[in-house]
């Protein structure tokens, strides 16, 4: 067994220490000495009933939301009453938890509980809560544990007298206690994420944890350093921890093949440096096993969503002696709470394939859409670098909600995959997820339902004839019933003449790892084998949006007429006569790669070697569509690709599109600013109170988005920011104009403004300081990267803005939407405006639709 030993140094800024002498410093290191959780407080609770209506949409209502956001709500007390409605009224009242202490309540599926704590004297603590959606500590919004994980340990703030925690429960009950911090800055090992070793191979490692910041300034200058005996030296900075918040970090273990067999204890060490002198603040021991190339194991790698360390599991292929041919890859998608370690370790080794288990960033993540889609397809990129799989031979397969991302994956991107295979699947959330739908939709909750259209996997089901389909199914499952099985049996069978459909006999929803590892599958997959795209002749493909999928093989939507309304193409290619034929829906632009049409190449004849070139470049093209013929169409000189344009019903060829213009590489919808390393950028520019409700919004997005997505967010305020640094990277602005100081630079010419109580969208103003805003613009001096803006008119607006669902699946938002605090109340007819900029990023050649 080797030991490695993991040296942690956070070099502090003075900052922190400003005000401590160096007795309180030494106060410092003698504390560390002391038992951890020396204290824990505990407190008197109360509950009431769901007073709102929630689920899966953009808005919700919520009577003490709506008190919260006005700045109203005070601490209840046993017998007061909430005015639901004019007709309902609910009641606080005294609960007691049980010895576990759970408090656990049938007023807890969607109520509230309230904790009070008595304080002497103001200090920080740690909150430690499970089953709970987010709470208010003492006014603050922090992230919850609805999957009782118990990874969060939140620092928060205790003033003197009473603290107050109001926890939003969903799933019947919480459990909470505030334990004393043993440092300024701390290890939280309840949420690691770490690779394995494999041995033969030099040691070039990532893993992550969270650091907890339990002090009231950032921690800044932090630098990792990793090292073990024999090994190399590794330094990283870290980047800022805010105030009062955790931040997962990664780190390296790096040095030379490890050739023994075993495990690798590793030592984490968390040191403070000040003045040339360094102290323990915290310390870790965990073990990384060393696996032989082809054993089952973790894979680590940074994610180009955040800039996370993220994993996968893999079952690599044990073919048979002698075989050098390439091998096939099956990515697996899990099912809820299942981790992608658990998943690749039920299947076999295949002789004939790897097998690769993406994580959908968490186990619950998001249900394989959003960022467990990208999760899905960045784990792709890295196994075909890393195994070199037959391109034509991979195959997408996922029981339950990992079924559910088979049918969303597979429809989505159909040409990366020969056969997909689900497995006790549900094909969205409007068959089983509870999903947003409006029996009469208003124009508003129209463009709603456009934002949301990448989840309506059954309107993109006509993507499945790229393949074939094994649809697998327990016929006693109750968890996922079977019958929705049966209905997209049903389905396919109207148009699918490739698919198999088996039904296990006496099988609930699990049924050991043969519901996953399924032989008859597997056998399904090895006859099926993806077509080259050089061999396609046919494509009909449809896409809800180009930013999400825009391109079967040679054919790519770059542009819709109308934002996330279904596009559909139906193209035919005829070599012979150099025509590409067919019908589009909805699209605004078009292109044809035909690198691997023209691509030189030969086939063997009883005469010898002939040319088999499909497409010869150089000659001219004839192109129609939706009935209009363009003839002679010139070979494409720079690059083998013909762009085409429609407008006004006209279709024209045009050189590259500006990539100032909408297209596959920046789009929308609001979500799509959450990617590419994005950031947050906190406004300070406001009062005292403004700018806290500001920072603890941006706190708690970067909090929700570690817990959901295992993520790691730069937080930052608008002082630090550099517009002209890193100019590719996503922003998130939080607060307005006058609020926040980098809004100018990113912002300034925007179309749609917030200020100090007044939206500005075009040439419309709404004034009012109880306004939210959110919007999505593309990023000044950069080709590709997005700023998407979390914008209040005034205290109300930022308060209102706190518990926004953008991060659950199934719920999106428009390219720009408004609404005032009338929507926890009167729900989307709260909304003022809301709609789709043009694909010139304008307000007048986009769709906007304003309340009536």
């Amino acid at each position: 067994m080797v030991a490695i030993r993991l040296r942690v140094a956070l070099i502090v800024s003075l900052s922190f220490f400003a005000g401590m002498n160096r007795s309180a410093m030494a106060d410092v290191k003698q504390d560390n000495a002391s038992p951890p959780d020396a204290e824990v407080l505990t407190g008197d609770w109360l509950v009431i009933e769901r007073v709102g209506r929630g689920g899966r949409a953009v808005v919700h209502t919520d009577a003490i939301e709506a008190e919260i956001v006005a700045g109203r709500w005070s601490t209840p007390k046993a017998g007061d009453v909430v005015r639901v409605s004019d007709e309902v009224e609910k009641t606080w009242r005294e609960v007691t938890p049980d010895t576990e202490g759970w408090v656990k309540d049938d007023a807890l599926r969607g109520g509230y509980a309230c904790m009070t704590v008595e304080s002497n004297a103001e200090r920080i603590m740690l909150l430690e809560a499970a089953g709970h959606g987010m709470v208010y500590a003492n006014g603050e919004p922090r992230a919850g544990d609805p999957y009782k994980t118990s990874w969060p340990r939140m620092p928060v703030r205790l003033q003197v007298g009473t603290n107050t925690f109001l926890f939003r429960v969903g799933r019947g009950g919480v459990w909470a206690r505030l334990v004393v911090p043993k440092a300024e800055a701390l290890f939280n090992e309840r949420d690691m994420t770490l690779p394995d070793v494999i041995r033969g191979r030099e040691v070039r490692l990532w893993g992550a944890l969270p650091v907890v910041n339990a002090s009231e300034d950032p921690l800044d200058n932090l630098v990792i350093e990793a090292s073990y005996e024999g090994g190399t030296r590794t330094r990283m900075r870290l980047p800022v921890i805010p105030a009062l918040s955790a931040r997962k970090v990664g780190f390296r273990i790096e040095g030379p093949k490890q050739e023994e067999a075993g495990q690798i204890e590793v030592e984490l060490e968390l040191l403070c440096s000040e003045n040339d002198e360094e102290w323990v603040l915290d310390t870790a021991r965990f073990a990384l096993s060393v696996r032989e190339p082809d054993d089952k194991h973790k894979c680590t790698f940074v994610s180009e969503i955040d800039g996370s360390v993220q994993y996968f599991g893999a079952t690599p292929a044990h073919p048979e002696p002698g075989d050098d041919s390439p091998l096939a890859l099956f990515l697996t998608l899990h099912g809820a709470s299942v981790e992608a370690d658990g998943q690749a370790r039920c299947y076999s080794h295949k002789t004939w394939g790897h097998v690769v288990a993406p994580t959908n960033r968490r186990p619950f993540g998001f249900d394989w859409e959003d960022w467990g889609r990208l999760d899905t397809m960045e784990v792709l990129a890295i196994a075909e670098q890393t195994w070199r799989p037959d391109p034509n031979r991979i195959y997408l397969t996922g029981h339950s909600m990992g079924g559910h991302g088979v049918w969303q994956i597979g429809a989505l991107y159909p040409d990366r995959f020969a056969a997909i295979g689900p497995s006790a699947a549900w094909p969205d959330f409007w068959s089983y997820g509870g999903a947003a739908d409006y029996e009469e939709p208003t124009p508003i909750e129209e463009i709603l339902l456009r934002a949301v259209s990448p989840s309506r996997t059954l309107a993109l089901s006509r993507n499945y004839l790229h393949y074939g389909v094994y649809i697998l199914h327990g016929a006693l499952d109750k968890e996922v019933p079977v019958k929705l099985g049966r209905q997209m049996r049903k389905h396919l069978a109207e148009y699918h003449a490739d698919f198999a459909y088996y039904e296990r006999p006496g099988a609930k929803h699990w049924w050991g790892c043969a519901c996953v590892d399924w032989p008859p599958m597997f056998d399904f997959f090895k006859n099926h084998t993806k077509p080259g795209t050089e061999t396609v002749r046919h494509i009909e493909f449809r896409t809800p949006s180009p930013a999400i999928s825009a391109s079967s093989n040679w054919a790519t939507i770059e542009a819709q007429l109308h934002a996330l309304d279904l596009s559909t193409i139906d193209i035919e290619l005829d070599p012979e006569a150099r025509k590409f034929s067919g019908t589009t829906e909805n699209v605004a632009r078009l292109s044809l790669d035909m690198t691997e049409l023209c691509k030189p190449r030969e086939r063997e004849t009883k005469e010898g070697m002939v040319d088999a070139t499909v497409l010869p470049a150089n000659e001219p093209l004839t192109i129609e569509l939706d009935e209009q013929t363009l003839e002679n169409t010139p070979w494409p000189q720079a690059e083998p690709r013909i762009w085409l344009r429609r407008a006004g019903g006209t279709w024209t060829v045009i050189s590259r599109p500006d990539p100032a213009d909408k297209g596959p590489h920046r789009y929308g919808p609001f979500k799509q600013a959450f990617r590419n390393r994005f950031m947050f950028v906190y406004g300070t520019q406001g009062t005292k109170e403004q700018n806290a409700v500001i920072y603890g919004k941006a706190r708690y997005d970067a909090e929700t988005f570690w817990y959901r997505g295992n993520g790691a967010v730069d937080v930052i305020p608008d002082v630090a920011f550099n517009p002209s640094g890193e100019r590719d990277r996503n922003v998130i602005l939080y607060g307005n104009a006058d609020t926040n100081a980098a809004w100018v630079a990113l912002l300034g010419e925007s179309p749609v403004q917030v200020r100090r109580g007044v939206v500005t969208v075009g040439e419309r103003e709404i004034a009012g300081d109880d306004l939210v805003c959110l919007f999505i613009r593309p990023r000044p001096g950069s080709d590709r990267a997005l700023v998407g803006a979390v914008a209040g008119s005034g205290l109300v607006g930022m308060r209102l803005t706190e518990r926004l669902p953008y991060f659950v699946s199934g719920v999106a938002y428009p390219d720009c939407i408004v609404f005032g605090p009338e929507v926890l109340v009167d729900g989307t007819a709260g909304i003022r405006v809301a709609g789709f900029f043009g694909l010139d990023w304008d307000i007048k050649s986009g769709d906007f639709v304003w309340r009536e």
